[in-house]
């Protein structure tokens, strides 16, 4: 995986992805920001926010940031907030890897079937614990390769295709985990079959792992 081949499998999923894909992602974003439990003022930072199918379904009182790699699917998601009056919601084109915001900036973030897309989850995961403030919460809804089973087996046929689908089939549990680097408060199967978890990470409140950037400068809405 690489940020080129992200972003062209991207564009070529922009005009449709909202069809195909988001019927069957829904329950999952649904299940993620109930979990979040947005309470009044509290600032939200969503990673891979793709067209923004998610967006309207956060109270008016959370401030939320939608951050994506791909500007195609990121026109859309500006055409959503128009068309929603989210007036709660800004966007950005940004890179989650290297993210331009300042240490504890979010007291939530949720990351939506980005984890096994990014080319480095690890990078990303350093820097979504460095952007959330000490005691807050990091969700994730992504799918986890099986071990066995017809799933496995269609996992391992599909991973040589990583780069042209934009993203990896073969994404072990275990080894996101041990990226991750705060603690693991809930895991739960959502969408069809359960084949994809959300996972409920908590940070330290006292959190010595990872300062970084310190500009709290982001990217043009």
């Amino acid at each position: 995986m690489d940020v080129q081949s992200v972003t062209a499998a991207y564009q070529r999923y922009a005009p449709f992805y909202d069809v195909v894909f988001g019927p069957v992602f829904e329950p999952g974003r649904r299940h993620l920001i109930e979990a979040l439990d947005c309470r009044p003022g509290e600032a939200v930072l969503e990673v891979g926010v793709g067209t923004g199918l998610s967006l309207p379904h956060y109270p008016a009182h959370a401030r939320v940031t939608g951050i994506d790699l791909s500007p195609h699917m990121l026109e859309r998601a500006r055409s959503r907030v128009r068309r929603h009056h989210l007036g709660n919601v800004s966007l950005h084109a940004m890179d989650a890897q290297a993210l331009p915001f300042a240490d504890a900036s979010f007291d939530k973030i949720a990351a939506l079937y980005v984890a096994s897309v990014v080319p480095d989850p690890a990078a990303m995961m350093h820097e979504l614990r460095r952007v959330c403030r000490p005691g807050g919460e990091v969700l994730v809804v992504n799918h986890f390769s099986r071990a066995d089973g017809w799933a496995h087996a269609i996992e391992r046929r599909l991973a040589p295709l990583g780069r042209l689908l934009g993203f990896r089939p073969d994404f072990p549990l275990e080894r996101f985990l041990d990226a991750a680097g705060m603690t693991l408060a809930d895991a739960r199967p959502v969408n069809l079959f359960g084949y994809w978890t959300l996972l409920r990470f908590q940070k330290p409140a006292q959190d010595e792992r990872g300062g970084g950037r310190d500009d709290p400068a982001v990217g043009d809405q």
